[in-house]
């Protein structure tokens, strides 16, 4: 019997900048989400401990990045909230199906709760992403500034909040922009 390789999750570093890139180039086809992950990490909010690497063997095999971004309620005297996106995120195509991109969302979304967000969004395949707790986003009173299919816009309130929950267009940053 075979045993699995520990997989380590841990915030990146400087030296994991180019692996990150690879893993993204790799998993993508193309440098779009590479840029955006390079783009974020240059911005004065970038929080660097919500970039996490899954290491196997001492090897960087995953990268997730949750980012903020901001919430402008329907009434626009209102305050915007700040909220977080998941993406990208991106297992090496050596170390797929063996639950690295699982253990990045999980250890990333007890990352943001330990570091008092409550609120996650993420666009992508809402039957991979409702085992971590997401949900259809619309429903909830959330929109997004660009067209994105109800089934792949997902929300997870990862701090359960009192009252109707934070409703509102998702302010994305620019660099999110570029790549849809």
């Amino acid at each position: 019997m075979q045993e699995k390789a520990a997989i380590v999750i841990r915030p990146e570093a400087s030296r994991d900048f180019a692996a990150i890139r690879e893993i993204h180039l790799l998993s993508f086809g193309r440098e779009n989400e590479a840029v955006l992950v390079e783009t974020i990490r240059s911005r004065r909010d970038f929080v660097s401990s919500l970039s996490l690497v899954a290491d196997v063997e001492g090897r960087p095999a995953g990268h997730v990045l949750f980012s903020r971004i901001g919430i402008q309620p329907p009434d626009p005297k209102l305050p915007e909230e700040i909220a977080l996106a998941l993406a990208p995120l991106a297992v090496h195509p050596d170390f797929r199906n063996k639950g690295i991109g699982s253990e990045l969302v999980t250890q990333g979304l007890k990352t943001c709760r330990h570091h008092g967000y409550s609120l996650v969004v993420v666009v992508g395949e809402g039957s991979y992403y409702a085992r971590f707790g997401f949900i259809p986003a619309r429903p909830k009173g959330l929109e997004v500034p660009f067209p994105v299919p109800e089934r792949a816009f997902l929300v997870a309130e990862i701090v359960p909040r009192p009252g109707p929950g934070i409703r509102g267009t998702i302010r994305y940053p620019q660099a999110f922009l570029d790549v849809v």
